[in-house]
């Protein structure tokens, strides 16, 4: 309960005789934007995790080329995902709620989607893939199958924080800037932006419900595409 809530409910008791937080205006802090990496940070990024062979190097490939939330990595089924086609379905996802860890469907329709994917995202899925039917022949008996794509070594399904703590490790060893893993939304959306990409395709990629949330993003363009967008612009006016 805040302060003012207090006075309000003591007036009310008539404990006091008036509020005097009542005409008191709070500021609101300002939202601090989050700053995406660039294309040569992502990556380097990806490039480390790959050569180290990080086990969770499929799930990066995921959160930066297709956007893909953290539930939703977490959440993909192996029945989700045709290799052959080149395509998965994102339909579910992991989260912890009240102490419980939860697979579910998705929020919205939006959410819900078919998604074509390019060769890097074939290659990670098809390792992946090796490696998951590998532990599962080593685990044996002890194997908990819950068809998911990314599980730990008994096949249960892994903790959203344990993916954070992973995906923050995997930062440091790679030495770029950290960034939490919400984040690589707006990173595989300034990447879009950077590759001249149409908003109405990026909302397709993003699953955004509405255009405004992806022409958000747009407008958030690092500092160094907005340089190089005004350099170009003004070597148009001078030529």
């Amino acid at each position: 309960m805040t302060l003012r809530a207090a006075l309000s409910n003591a007036v009310r008791d008539e404990t006091l005789s008036r509020n005097i937080a009542a005409n008191v205006k709070m500021s609101v802090p300002r939202k601090r934007k989050v700053k995406p990496w660039t294309v040569d940070e992502a990556r380097t990024f990806l490039e480390s995790a790959r050569t180290r062979r990080d086990p969770m190097y499929p799930a990066y490939v995921l959160v930066l080329v297709l956007g893909l939330r953290l539930g939703e990595v977490l959440g993909l089924r192996r029945e989700d995902v045709d290799l052959d086609r080149a395509e998965m379905t994102i339909g579910r996802q992991i989260q912890r709620v009240n102490g419980k860890l939860l697979h579910r469907e998705t929020k919205t329709h939006a959410s819900d989607a078919t998604l074509p994917f390019p060769d890097i995202v074939t290659a990670a899925l098809q390792v992946r893939l090796a490696d998951h039917r590998a532990a599962r022949a080593e685990t044996g008996e002890g194997w908990h199958e819950t068809g998911l794509v990314f599980t730990i070594a008994s096949g249960r399904p892994i903790e959203p924080s344990n993916f954070r703590r992973s995906f923050a490790n995997a930062c440091a060893k790679a030495k770029v800037r950290k960034v939490h893993v919400h984040a690589t939304r707006k990173t595989c959306a300034s990447l879009l932006v950077a590759l001249d990409i149409h908003p109405r395709v990026a909302m397709q990629i993003l699953r955004h419900s509405q255009i405004s949330v992806t022409m958000n993003i747009y407008s958030e363009v690092s500092s160094e595409e907005t340089r190089n967008a005004l350099k170009r612009l003004g070597d148009h006016l001078e030529s």
